[in-house]
């Protein structure tokens, strides 16, 4: 199997050397890096390093644009995306052609230095599916299946990886569970990293809420089980906002603007799943997807051609 790795990465550029680091021992077919747009550094190092293949300059903050970008330029039967605050464990190649031998998307565990590695995925059923969400920053796919999908939903700024999950059942297709393609986070994260590879940063609650709206709009349409699922997540988002503030850790004006964020960010997710169901009937549900547009690179450095 030909295994081609794509980091998307902006403003990180020690963290991304530990990535690469141990992506170099790991050995894959070709490592693509996708910058966009870092100020601190990371081209030049790229550029210095023989075991980047391709850099790929992007100029948007969007990490599902990143991972299009990658796959755009990767030339493997198989594409892996790994976060660039990540450090994949030995045998982690090993581990994604076991997980794809059988399957057309793979994801193991990730896990600080101190913690023990989680023992399986999350899953959910949701509309009559069986759900196998990915950790975006540890996942490989068949090239077939991300031709299938259209790669990415680059409306998304967050929620991505869990958006194809979905997308991923719609079409019948499994996400295989490895538990040995293991990555470690480095100590100094402080958001988990299932967060920060799939584009968040922090609990921004308005993206937050338009993504989850969006996603489940868009993938299932109007229906009970979406309305209950985006009430059940406020309420306790809520609740755990509203003990902050009997507890002095938070405002009664914070409460109520993160109130705001999260009907605000409904709304738009619900309007722009509607027109995004409405603009792509296929099961991919992926009108934003790579076929959107022909390139997303400002510039390229290919050390293969």
């Amino acid at each position: 199997m030909k295994l081609s790795v794509v980091v998307p990465t902006l403003n990180s550029r020690d963290q991304l050397a530990a990535c690469l680091d141990a992506l170099s021992a790991a050995d894959p077919t070709e490592c693509i890096v996708v910058n966009g747009p870092s100020a601190d550094g990371t081209s030049g190092m790229c550029r210095e390093r023989d075991d980047v293949d391709v850099l790929v300059e992007i100029d948007a903050r969007n990490v599902n644009v990143a991972r299009n970008a990658g796959i755009q330029r990767a030339r493997g039967d198989a594409v892996a995306f790994v976060s660039h605050d990540l450090a994949v464990d030995a045998g982690w190649t090993d581990a994604v052609e076991r997980g794809l031998a059988d399957a057309t998307a793979t994801t193991g565990p990730v896990h600080a230095p101190d913690e023990p590695a989680p023992d399986g995925p999350e899953s959910r059923t949701i509309g009559g599916r069986e759900v196998t969400y990915l950790d975006g920053g540890n996942a490989a796919f068949s090239r077939d299946v991300l031709t299938e999908l259209d790669g990415f939903d680059e409306s998304l700024d967050v929620g991505g990886a869990r958006d194809i999950a979905h997308r991923l059942a719609a079409i019948g297709e499994s996400v295989r569970w490895e538990p040995s393609m293991t990555a470690t986070r480095r100590s100094d994260t402080a958001v988990q990293p299932s967060v920060l590879a799939d584009g968040g940063d922090g609990p921004n609650w308005q993206w937050r809420y338009r993504s989850l709206t969006y996603r489940l709009v868009k993938n299932y349409g109007l229906r009970p089980t979406v309305a209950y699922r985006v009430t059940r997540h406020a309420v306790a988002d809520g609740a755990d906002t509203a003990r902050d503030v009997l507890g002095g850790e938070g405002t009664p004006s914070r409460w109520a603007g993160n109130g705001r964020d999260v009907f605000t960010g409904t709304l738009g997710g619900l309007a722009s799943g509607i027109r995004a169901r409405l603009g792509d009937r296929t099961p991919r549900r992926n009108p934003n997807g790579l076929s959107a547009r022909a390139d997303r690179a400002v510039a390229v450095h290919d050390r293969r051609d």
